[in-house]
């Protein structure tokens, strides 16, 4: 005798299916690898240092003082 199949739990199956191998194909295609992340973060951080250690602290700057 043959399994009793719900034809439509069937198709939403499928369909679950479908759709996750699409996403995995997007994931290949169009995401970025850990290290290419990890070295665009680095590069975020260090410029992020650099720019901070320029600032100028208006506070400290000098000006105003008769010496």
């Amino acid at each position: 005798m043959a399994e009793i199949v719900n034809l439509r739990q069937a198709r939403k199956r499928r369909k679950r299916a479908e759709k996750e191998a699409r996403a995995a194909e997007n994931r290949v295609r169009f995401g970025r690898s850990r290290a290419a992340r990890l070295e665009a973060a680095d590069e975020r951080a260090r410029t992020r240092r650099n720019l901070d250690g320029r600032k100028i602290d208006p506070g400290k700057s000098g000006e105003g003082t008769d010496g």
